[in-house]
């Protein structure tokens, strides 16, 4: 049976962009595609002057994860994507954009561009590995052979359609739009960014927070501020909490390394490859300096993967405009950041296997830093059984992966076909954190005072948080809502013309979880496509609405269980 909407295969397609204004009439909408009531998948979508703007296009990571391959939106109608930094979480679905006939622009910062080009590369390759893996398997099994999401060569296409500009530059994006990006504070090119848009007359300013950053961070500055909006798009990843209080970053650090190596364990750290793992040898540069290990006082740190090699050489490059002082006087005084005696830089799959044949204790810091892919995976093979070893976390890890499996307490995990057992020290280091927490989210839209905006959209937040959050917001005098996924807000009428939904989240994201069958997982796939449909049907007429009725109806009389 071939619903309404679908084509000749079955497959639902997407216009949410269809509109209902009169021609003539100015039209100023944001949909909502990504990180709605979730804290991955990044994307939101302006609709103006006939144009369509992308601000990030992220990968769904963890228990967010829907459909990375299916996009709610056609790639060639989108004219440009305003990338606000380089996690995979907010770029990572851009190749696959190309991949399926972007052909606009994007403008991003110098910095972000640089890391975007090195990170996205290595999730095409992490792509390409993975579906290598499955297709071994569906071979033999006789299924079908999968395709990766998007390829190296997708993903080096990217750097064709990049423009970059500087902080507090004002870009003129095309027609009646305006951009300007300040420093967020998140990661090395971060960005906060304000659109000024006009249309037949009418002008408003809108405000994307990007992911704001903590303060008193290594390296980089703390996040600058904006003051005015008309709208405001702000995360909310740590609405519901703050940060443990840490009275030395280096102290607790160094007491954790000291303590484990003195057992003769391995301090195992997954940690993303770009911004965390520079943070975290900036702190070890100062430990050494300051001999605070005491145990085995010239211990080695092994950074056990490729991407972060070729991200710290980033982060020793032409940094202007993006270092705060400290940072700043250390490269005056000729001091490099990120070496130190010990310090070992693996790229080879053989040195990485090695690590685990030394006996030798050590610092091992590898990717990724939710431990769903990457080397760290047989590093916590090796090491979790062992309680004479730490594993150690440094940022936040999202429901439904195997990190935050392991902080919530697990007793054993399975991986790569075999049950392990938890027994070593479990640390949450939670006073690193690149996010603001729930104080200084409230101090950053305070700042839009004493004009507030006409509303605020709170989103990049699991959906026990970011509802809880506007709600915060709203106590303290604005108007905020957390949006869901595929909801349309027209900004000049300031209201929701179109309601979203919360799809079902994954329950799976690393090996050993409860296995849904595959049946199972093709039907709440078809499910969430349906209740898309559902309300994207709004306003056909009643003949077709009738005959899709009537389909459903016959299709729940026979499966009634």
């Amino acid at each position: 049976m071939l619903l309404p909407f679908g084509n000749e295969n079955g497959i639902i397609t997407v216009n949410p962009f269809v509109s209902n204004h009169k021609k003539g009439s100015p039209t100023m909408k944001l949909h909502f595609f990504g990180a709605d009531q979730c804290v991955t998948g990044s994307c939101h979508c302006l609709e103006v002057n006939g144009k369509k703007i992308l601000i990030d296009c992220g990968l769904q990571q963890g228990r967010d994860e829907v459909d990375n391959s299916s996009l709610p939106f056609h790639a060639g109608n989108i004219d440009y994507v305003l990338v606000t930094h380089a996690h995979i979480d907010h770029s990572g679905r851009i190749p696959l954009l190309v991949k399926q006939g972007f052909q606009g622009r994007i403008l991003t910062t110098r910095l972000t561009a640089q890391l975007m080009d090195i990170m996205l590369q290595d999730s095409a390759h992490i792509q390409e590995s993975d579906a290598e893996y499955k297709n071994r398997k569906n071979l033999r099994a006789g299924r079908p052979v999968v395709e990766p999401l998007y390829t190296v060569e997708d993903a080096l296409r990217v750097k064709e359609f990049i423009t970059t500009c500087e902080y507090g530059e004002k870009v003129d994006l095309c027609e009646g739009v305006q951009v300007e990006c300040i420093d967020a504070g998140h990661l090395l090119g971060s960005a906060s960014m304000k659109l000024t848009v006009t249309e037949n007359g009418e002008t408003r300013t809108i405000v994307f927070s990007g992911d704001i950053g903590n303060v008193d961070q290594p390296i980089i500055r703390d996040p600058q501020f904006f003051h005015q909006a008309d709208f405001v798009v702000m995360e909310s990843t740590y609405g519901n909490r703050n940060h443990t209080e840490v009275w030395s970053y280096t102290d607790e650090l160094a007491q954790i390394i000291d303590e484990t190596l003195g057992k003769g364990g391995n301090v195992v750290i997954p940690s993303f490859a770009v911004g965390r793992t520079q943070e975290l040898l900036y702190f070890i540069r100062q430990i050494k300096d300051e001999n605070l290990v005491k145990s085995v006082p010239n211990f080695n740190v092994y950074v056990d993967s490729p991407l972060s090699k070729a991200a710290t050489t980033i982060f020793c490059g032409d940094l202007r405009g993006y270092l705060d002082e400290e940072a700043l006087a250390l490269v005056k005084d000729g001091t490099h950041m990120f070496s130190f005696p010990g310090l070992h830089l693996t790229e080879t799959v053989d040195e990485s296997k090695n690590l685990n044949l030394d006996p030798s204790p050590k610092v091992i810091i590898s990717a990724s830093g939710m431990c769903d892919a990457g080397r760290i995976r047989h590093h916590l093979k090796h090491n979790l059984w062992r309680p004479e070893s730490a594993v150690v976390f440094v940022g936040f890890q999202s429901p439904g992966t195997l990190g935050r499996h392991l902080l919530d307490g697990a007793e054993s995990v399975k991986m790569f076909g075999e049950e392990i057992a938890v027994r070593a020290k479990i640390v949450n280091f939670q006073g690193l954190s690149s996010h603001a927490d729930r104080d200084h989210l409230l101090n950053w839209i305070d700042q839009f005072t004493p004009a507030k905006p006409t509303h605020v959209f709170v989103v990049h937040g699991d959906r026990e948080v970011a509802p809880a959050f506007a709600q915060d917001i709203a106590a303290r005098g604005f108007s905020a809502h957390a949006p869901q996924y595929t909801e349309i807000y027209d900004l000049l009428e300031n209201r929701t013309v179109e309601q979203g939904y919360l799809p079902e989240p994954k329950k799976k994201a690393f090996e050993g979880a409860p296995r849904a069958s595959s049946g199972y997982k093709r039907l709440v796939e078809l499910g969430d496509a349906l209740a898309a449909l559902i309300r994207r049907s709004r306003g056909r007429d009643n003949k077709t609405l009738a005959d899709f009725a009537e389909s459903l109806r016959k299709i729940l009389e026979k499966f009634n269980f």
